[in-house]
């Protein structure tokens, strides 16, 4: 069977559920803080004195969340293991061919598995240290506006809000520069992480049974990325870029020549199988195999952008209304998701895409 990245996208959702949840508490935690006597004068020298309460509530929070995160982070890794190696298994049996050794090295396992939770600490850091610069930033920019008589100091404490809950805890970045919010960060990292594994585990097994050769399926709807690499044949090992190889047919064991594209770790490097693809590889199997051709009828890459961007906004505006602190700001937040929820219908109607519930909800998938 093919295995791509997305075959792991559901064993990411226990590790950013950890995340998410955390965030939500941190949320929350904020607007319980700011929401006393708010409409009292001293409101800000009693918020300046609780701050301490903030910061020990997340030193409460860390603990627990580390020690959940790194668990379900390493069960995730495992469980990716598996998926690409059953993947294999079947595959080789489907073509009535020997599955090769029963045991892999799963050194790599392990090392995938320690690389993740490490890029898991700048997080724990981040939850620690930026609700309490926004709180601080809040208190400041309420008494500044109210002292200036520009707005009331409720409008002033919401304003705030809204400004970190349409950001949530910021300030990752990857390897390529782009930053990134909490929950999305985390849950790029281990479906990355995951599809990874999975992907290798899949190869690990091809090889190991002396096979080598993939192909890549051909949804359509490609990103740049992704698009050179379509429907064509890619090498386990060997040399990188297209060049042709002799090698004997599958069946009768004469002579056939194959195209090959260049390696599957040369296709990698350059994008290819990044998280969020849906592009899968498989077998192939020389002189046998049919190289597949994407669909005339396939989704375009700008409508799938189109649909995560609308999801995009519908989260935004679940986390408003999460850090509301009147009935109004509530009320406002709910008539946004509607009207995004209400776009995601109709995008969907008209291309035929697929609505994915679970990426409206807060801290779910990017």
């Amino acid at each position: 069977m093919a295995v791509s990245p997305d075959d792991a996208e559901h064993l990411a959702a226990p590790v950013t559920a950890e995340f998410a949840a955390a965030e939500q508490t941190v949320l929350q935690q904020l607007r319980d803080l700011l929401s006393p006597g708010i409409r009292r004068t001293g409101w800000a020298q009693a918020r300046t004195a609780a701050a301490g309460l903030l910061r020990r509530a997340l030193q409460r929070l860390l603990p627990g969340l580390r020690q959940r995160a790194t668990q379900a982070a390493a069960a995730a890794v495992a469980q990716a293991v598996q998926v690409g190696d059953q993947a294999a298994r079947r595959e080789l049996e489907q073509h009535q061919l020997p599955p090769g050794p029963n045991d892999l090295d799963i050194t790599p396992t392990r090392r995938l598995t320690r690389a993740l939770t490490e890029d898991f600490e700048p997080v724990y850091a981040r939850i620690l240290r930026q609700p309490q610069d926004v709180y601080r930033d809040v208190v400041a920019a309420v008494s500044a506006d109210v002292l200036n008589g520009q707005i009331t100091r409720i409008r002033a404490a919401q304003r705030a809000l809204d400004e970190f809950a349409n950001r949530g805890i910021t300030g990752f970045v990857d390897g390529r520069g782009r930053g990134w919010e909490l929950t999305t960060y985390i849950e790029m990292a281990v479906r990355t992480t995951c599809g990874r594994a999975a992907v290798q585990a899949h190869v690990d097994r091809l090889t190991a049974a002396g096979h080598r050769f993939v192909f890549v399926s051909a949804p359509g709807g490609s990103c740049p990325l992704c698009a050179p690499w379509e429907g064509k044949v890619l090498a386990l090992a060997g040399p990188a870029g297209p060049h042709e190889v002799e090698v004997p047919h599958a069946v009768t064991g004469r002579p056939v020549r194959v195209q090959v594209a260049g390696s599957l770790m040369e296709a990698r490097a350059a994008g290819f199988q990044h998280a969020n693809c849906r592009h899968s590889v498989s077998l192939y199997l020389p002189g046998v195999t049919t190289l597949p051709t994407a669909p005339p009828d396939a989704h375009t890459y700008e409508n799938t952008q189109h649909q995560r961007y609308l999801e995009r906004q519908v989260r935004r505006w679940k986390r408003r209304e999460a850090a509301a602190l009147d009935d109004a700001a509530s009320k406002a937040a709910r008539v946004q998701i509607r009207a995004y929820q209400a776009r995601l219908r109709a995008l969907v109607r008209e291309t035929g895409q697929a609505r994915q519930p679970a990426r409206e909800q807060i801290g779910r998938a990017r």
